[in-house]
């Protein structure tokens, strides 16, 4: 291995090592102070208590500020020393890594902190007007994945180890159920209730619990994979890391997970992420005549305009709605007259 790749390739290795000995409390990372801790911590108080954002959503608002604070002061340089020639500058240059839809929300990130940094006298001008890129919530294609297709990726994942009845489970369980990445990695051991046949779910974004029937497929796979697939140990969370030291998955997880099966699968899958089986989901009970309001309250959505982004129409679909033209009987009648 070259000394120049060395580094980066290492980098997995080091976090798993890392993570091993701090479990075994062998190793305790030097707390280094973090610019604007102060305000940091007071603009997370603000998202959670007064926004009522949680999870997340919270920790994707404070990734972005820090990294605009990164960008636009150097060390020891003061909070109003922000200008708008540098916030578009920043923007412009995330523009040209991530897509138009992301850049909305890292513009909408931005115009919050910035708003919140003037009404608590934290900068002296405002810095909020901020342009942000046009997206239609129609314009992309339906992200919803055949059904056929679904039910062969989760077919192709191998069950003869104990890491792919986790993975096989996780993904059975946003397919069918609909569930989002973080909701997958809350559960617990007492999420499920084996009396009732039941799951129960918190609902990260509308804070309530959804207890969801669970099918007798559904049953057989989550027994399979506690006594298969499930590693041992007093962590309550359902679904652990298979790399030690063991513990709860991140959301951010599952995206690769996802990734990995569908890369292994084959299958064409290409450009498509872990949100396409909930979007399936939808399209699913749509196709089966649930209601909209319905879809949305298994979905957790607050609005329906929410849901209704994941159930665009697919062009199947369309042909199948569309009224016959009619026929051209004018000149039939004007040459009988």
């Amino acid at each position: 291995m070259s000394q120049a790749f060395a580094p980066a390739s290492l980098q997995g290795t080091r976090r798993a090592v890392e993570r091993f000995l701090i479990a075994r409390r062998l190793f305790v990372k030097e707390a280094v102070p973090e610019p604007f801790s102060a305000l940091l911590g007071r603009y997370r108080r603000y998202l959670s208590e007064v926004r009522g954002l949680t999870g997340a959503t919270l920790e994707q608002h404070i990734a972005t500020v820090k990294s605009l604070l990164a960008y636009a002061l150097p060390a020891g340089a003061p909070l109003h020393a922000l200008s708008a020639a540098t916030i578009d500058r920043f923007v412009m240059t995330k523009a040209r890594r991530i897509k138009r839809q992301t850049l909305q929300h890292v513009v909408a990130r931005l115009r919050a902190f910035l708003r919140f940094c003037f009404d608590h006298g934290e900068i002296r001008q405002r810095l909020d007007a901020i342009d942000a890129p046009r997206a239609y919530r129609g314009e992309r294609p339906p992200r919803a994945l055949a059904w056929p297709l679904v039910k062969r990726l989760l077919r192709s994942i191998d069950r003869s180890e104990r890491l792919g009845w986790r993975d096989y489970a996780i993904l059975h369980l946003m397919a069918h159920y609909g569930l989002r990445p973080s909701e997958i990695i809350a559960l617990t051991l007492g999420s499920i209730d084996w009396d009732s046949r039941t799951l129960r779910v918190k609902q990260c974004k509308t804070r309530s619990d959804l207890a969801l029937p669970l099918a007798e497929q559904t049953i057989r796979i989550l027994r399979r994979y506690l006594r298969r697939g499930r590693p041992g140990g007093a962590h309550r969370e359902l679904f652990l890391r298979a790399s030690p030291p063991v513990g709860p998955l991140t959301h951010y997880a599952i995206g690769d997970l996802y990734q990995k099966r569908a890369r292994q699968s084959g299958l064409p899958l290409q450009d498509t992420s872990s949100y396409c089986l909930r979007h399936s989901f939808a399209m699913r009970l749509l196709d089966r005549g649930v209601g909209v309001k319905v879809i949305g309250d298994l979905l957790g959505h607050r609005t329906l305009e929410s849901t209704c982004v994941y159930l665009r129409l697919q062009t199947g679909a369309l042909r199948e709605v569309a009224l016959p033209l009619p026929t051209a009987t004018i000149g039939i009648e004007e040459d009988a007259a």
